[in-house]
């Protein structure tokens, strides 16, 4: 005879629910088109438990957005620290849209939602994009010390770059087709970086 565990959810669990529905949610019909409602019945729980974990529908997508955001962080870390060379910004570029496009709620509600809030944009800014422009800023600066980029402000570069890393993420809804193809998504990569490196100019 099989059991079954009949165990309630551990809050944890709980927790993790009303976040992965806020997320699906938030992304498909914004944050002002979702009721306390909408989110309890998605995450399969009573009004009451949403409010007993979060004070407010707001406290839900501050916790949504900082942590989507810091998992882009983690991410860009990863591919600089594993970056072959200084040249190879194309590999992470076309890693960084394919995983970001896996993740389009995602990236819908970081990019989107956080313009609309500027409590959690003024967070969103210290505590991640920030960080994430000191880090880049340290890696392309060690590049020109080593003479393999031309020697400018490294943290004008910095922001180039994420300004393009972010381009590549929300490809998929602006610049390419939502079904595009890994080799699509590679020529795009290419010409990020090809831009990146060279720029526009002819050479001499």
């Amino acid at each position: 005879m099989r059991v079954f565990n009949s165990s309630p959810p551990s809050e944890a669990q709980t927790r993790s629910r009303i976040l992965q529905a806020a997320l699906k949610l938030f992304a498909a019909q914004g944050f002002d088109g979702t009721t306390t409602r909408d989110l309890a019945q998605a995450a399969g729980v009573a009004e009451g438990t949403l409010f007993r974990h979060f004070p407010n529908k707001k406290a839900i997508l501050v916790e949504v957005a900082t942590g989507g955001w810091v998992d882009i962080l983690t991410d860009l870390l990863t591919e600089l620290s594993e970056m072959g060379s200084y040249k190879a910004v194309a590999q992470v570029m076309r890693r960084r849209m394919w995983n970001l496009q896996k993740n389009a709620d995602l990236m819908r509600v970081c990019f989107m939602e956080v313009q609309f809030h500027p409590d959690l944009r003024d967070r969103i800014q210290t505590e991640v994009i920030e960080k994430m422009t000191d880090v880049a800023e340290a890696f392309f600066q060690t590049a020109m010390d080593k003479g393999i980029y031309r020697q400018m402000d490294a943290n004008l570069v910095a922001k180039v770059f994420l300004g393009m890393f972010a381009i590549a993420g929300f490809s998929n809804n602006t610049l390419m087709q939502p079904d595009a193809s890994p080799q699509q998504m590679q020529q795009m990569a290419e010409g990020l970086a090809d831009i990146f490196l060279n720029g526009v100019l002819a050479k001499d």
